[in-house]
């Protein structure tokens, strides 16, 4: 039996991401400042530039990657286009909520890391999440292999 299942410290060096308080993990705040406030936050761009941008996918509020990509490829400050990036990471790869767009959840989420709480635990629970959920699927799909 193989564990394909990446460990806490695995995701840890993955992304890159040190545990810098391993007693706090990420959960939902009680007070979220909007979305474009966080946006602004991470971007540095004007509450105009964000707005403009921001769309609505179904029930979520979401900025598409395009205008983020873009952004990385003019943005002057190197820090802030790495942290652009890795909210595009972490919208597109890791927490897909809509296709090609980065989702409030995930800046909630982001903006979490500059307080030191880290998203690994968060991020393995949806990983062992997503691995039940196609392990019952292939329970359910094997009888009918057996006709």
């Amino acid at each position: 039996s193989v564990d394909l299942v990446p460990t806490v410290e695995e995701y840890t060096a993955l992304l890159h991401c040190p545990r810098l308080q391993v007693d706090k993990t990420y959960s939902r705040a009680a007070y979220v400042p909007a979305f474009w406030k966080k946006l602004m936050n991470i971007t540095r761009m004007s509450e105009q530039w964000i707005t403009a941008r921001i769309k609505q996918k179904g029930e979520c509020k979401c900025i598409p990657w395009k205008n983020l990509r873009d952004l990385i490829l003019v943005h002057p400050d190197g820090k802030k286009k790495v942290d652009v990036f890795a909210l595009s990471i972490y919208g597109l790869v890791i927490f897909p909520k809509a296709l090609g767009h980065v989702d409030k959840a995930v800046s909630d989420l982001f903006d979490q890391l500059d307080k030191g709480v880290t998203p690994i635990s968060a991020i393995l629970a949806e990983t062992f999440r997503s691995l039940n959920a196609c392990r019952r699927a292939s329970e359910n799909s094997l009888p009918m292999w057996k006709l």
